[in-house]
């Protein structure tokens, strides 16, 4: 593996024990929103997720940041890709 790759991984983590734990999308209380929670499609958590992947670290979070701040009780939501 290059350090990019691992880099990458790292800077998932923490998404994705957000999104085992408390994200209702994907973690223990997806029960309660079998359609989701999220109006977007990914979520941002895993939009943001696959944007560091995709794109690396600096730019992919900026990606995710600007999708969380679309994200907000008045949007249409809609399918992304990152």
């Amino acid at each position: 593996m290059t350090a990019q790759i691992i880099i990458r991984q790292i800077a998932t983590m923490p998404i994705v024990i957000y999104q085992q734990t408390l994200s209702l999308d994907h973690g223990p209380m997806k029960s309660m929103y079998p359609h989701g929670f999220c109006p977007f499609y990914p979520s941002c958590s895993e939009y943001c997720r696959q944007s560091i992947l995709k794109d690396g670290v600096p730019l992919g979070i900026a990606k995710g940041a600007i999708r969380i701040l679309r994200c907000h009780p008045w949007t249409e939501g809609g399918i992304d890709t990152p």
